[in-house]
């Protein structure tokens, strides 16, 4: 079976929340691979920095967009979220800070859309294009956890 032919049948059969874990593990992947690397790496680390920025601004895309079914105050945390994602990254592009927030904010994200048990071995990062429409349904429980950070409205 070819890659195009296994990408569509993985289309059809994954869910908005299968989609994201997937996408999540696979930026987090990318995000441990450059805080593991030697700093000279820096196009490397640029790559994976902005893949992560550009996953969570189209989780806010999303959770803007009238069409979002899920609750006003939780799209509103979505999207504040991804304003602190975007101004972490910005630091971590910079050489301020390490990505080792932004690791734990995917993390817990994804343990909030995890799917269960015998099932979550299907779902492990692989490549795959940024998900059309986000169903942002893993959010609500990991929401909760970051609160506490610095900078979010």
């Amino acid at each position: 079976m070819s890659y195009q032919a296994y990408k569509t049948a993985s289309s059809r059969t994954e869910d908005p929340r299968q989609t994201e874990y997937r996408l999540l593990g696979e930026v987090t992947r990318g995000l441990m691979e450059v805080r593991d690397a030697p700093k000279s790496e820096i196009r490397q680390r640029v790559a994976a920095l902005d893949r992560n920025r550009r996953v969570w601004s189209a989780f806010a895309a999303d959770c803007a967009s009238s069409h979002n079914n899920l609750p006003d105050s939780l799209r509103a945390g979505i999207i504040s979220l991804s304003i602190f994602v975007s101004k972490e990254t910005s630091a971590a592009m910079r050489g301020d800070t390490d990505v080792e927030t932004l690791i734990d904010i995917n993390r817990t994200i994804m343990q909030g859309l995890s799917p269960s048990g015998a099932d979550r071995a299907a779902f492990l990062p692989s490549r795959s294009k940024l998900p059309g429409r986000s169903g942002c349904k893993g959010f609500a429980p990991a929401w909760a956890n970051f609160k506490h950070l610095k900078n979010i409205p």
